[in-house]
């Protein structure tokens, strides 16, 4: 199920937080305070004079999804190039949204199904975010705050809305929404925020609900040192370690995100990677490293260095010794299983390095878990509830025929523009 347990928690009064959600509400209670990270409100709990409030604490932790056998490969492409936040079109052209991402998730397919083929025929995904989900549960406990630990995808089973719903079938009273990103970008933790925000709307009883966000953490001690932790150790395993070029790779977007959309990601990759090597310094290691971004898709400008080329470029120089870190990714998934571990290895053995490592993704590393419970005991004294307005493409897609008649005209338009030689000639490099 979604839900990792059913327990009840008793929590007598929580404290204050100076982290907020940039998304101001007034609490019933008293005044709100807003700055980065999660919402927060300046009221306590009440208590009578015999007992106090039962509390019953729930952790969503919000992950991208991915396809469990190859025939599920398509509809989830489906679902993720429908998504506004990855695909961002014009207001004039919304209306070829799903048409434009049926085409693209239907010619993407084939190549798609042979990278989860490679892996085992699916994305491992679902399973490791569980075992994260039920490793926090416990980590939980541990410091005594019983919790329900549930699990959201954003598109893919269980899906985020399954996993609201159950949260509230379970009746719980205090919700913290953890992203299993530790950058914030738009295009991840931004979309699954969105659909949170949709969802509690238009519900009387969730839209009450007092809820932490948790939108990056990346900057944690926690996080920084189990990320050091599995470098230094990967880094033993080279017969040279101080030879190695460490070389962080991490998931790419588009660069209009970042400079017409204001999205943070790019600054807060920079700034966690200078907190990593911080840290690696401060245990003696100074070896090089370098950024790249990877995992580019279709015919628009993504963040640079690609990984690729900066791949060919270091064995080119010479570079003999290579150790690939994952930054971006806390799960093994595709981009992590082959994207890496077969394209990019082949890659630099072909361009000259001689010595190719990786470091796993974080998974249950338990300083790492630890560190996750840590983040939510202090996100849990700022949950206030969720405001959103309505947007003019939602309230369209609830009038059928106004549906109707986009998806015809869409699906039109979509065809005529998907098949003009330019951009036949874009996507043949790389899409499909």
């Amino acid at each position: 199920m979604l839900c990792s347990s059913s327990r009840d928690n008793r929590l007598e009064m929580f404290g204050e937080s100076d982290q907020c959600f940039p998304m101001e509400k007034r609490s019933p209670s008293g005044q709100t305070f807003c700055s980065m990270g999660v919402c927060t409100y300046d009221g306590t709990l009440v208590e009578s004079q015999s007992h106090t409030i039962e509390e019953k604490v729930g952790v969503l932790l919000l992950n991208l999804g991915g396809p469990e056998t190859l025939n599920d490969v398509q509809p989830f492409l489906y679902n993720l190039f429908a998504d506004p936040d990855i695909i961002r079109l014009p207001r004039l052209f919304q209306f070829i949204r799903r048409p434009l991402a049926k085409l693209i998730s239907v010619l993407r397919a084939p190549k798609s199904k042979e990278g989860y083929a490679a892996i085992g025929g699916g994305s491992p995904l679902r399973k490791i975010t569980d075992e994260q989900a039920h490793a926090l549960k416990m980590a939980l406990e541990a410091k005594n705050i019983p919790a329900n630990v549930y699990v959201g995808m954003r598109y893919w089973y269980p899906f985020t809305e399954e996993a609201i719903q159950q949260i509230k079938r379970d009746r719980i009273t205090r919700l913290v929404v953890l992203p299993l990103y530790p950058q914030f970008s738009i295009s991840t933790t931004g979309s699954s925020i969105r659909v949170l925000q949709n969802v509690f709307r238009k519900d009387a009883h969730l839209s009450r609900l007092p809820v932490s966000i948790i939108k990056s953490w990346y900057q944690r001690e926690g996080y920084v040192k189990s990320m050091s932790d599995l470098i230094v150790k990967e880094l033993e395993s080279f017969h040279e370690p101080a030879e190695v070029m460490i070389f962080f790779s991490a998931h790419g977007v588009p660069v209009s995100y970042v400079e017409d959309a204001g999205d943070p990601y790019k600054d807060q990759m920079e700034e966690c990677i200078y907190l990593i090597m911080q840290e690696l310094k401060a245990r003696g290691v100074k070896n090089e490293h370098i950024l790249a971004y990877q995992s580019r898709v279709g015919p628009v400008q993504w963040l640079k260095p690609y990984t690729d080329e900066v791949i060919f470029e270091l064995g080119q120089k010479g570079v003999k010794s290579l150790l690939a870190v994952p930054i971006s990714f806390v799960s093994e998934h595709i981009e992590t299983l082959e994207e890496i571990d077969m394209e990019y290895k082949e890659l630099a053995l072909e361009s000259g390095i001689q010595n190719w490592g990786r470091v796993p993704a974080l998974n249950c590393t338990s300083s790492f878990i630890t560190d996750l419970a840590e983040a939510v005991i202090e996100a849990l004294p700022s949950a206030t509830a969720l405001t959103t307005s309505t947007s003019t493409s939602e309230v369209d897609d609830h009038d059928p025929v106004r549906y109707a008649i986009k998806m015809f005209f869409g699906s039109i338009l979509a065809f005529l523009l998907f098949f003009s030689p330019k951009m036949i000639m874009a996507f043949r490099n790389h899409l499909i």
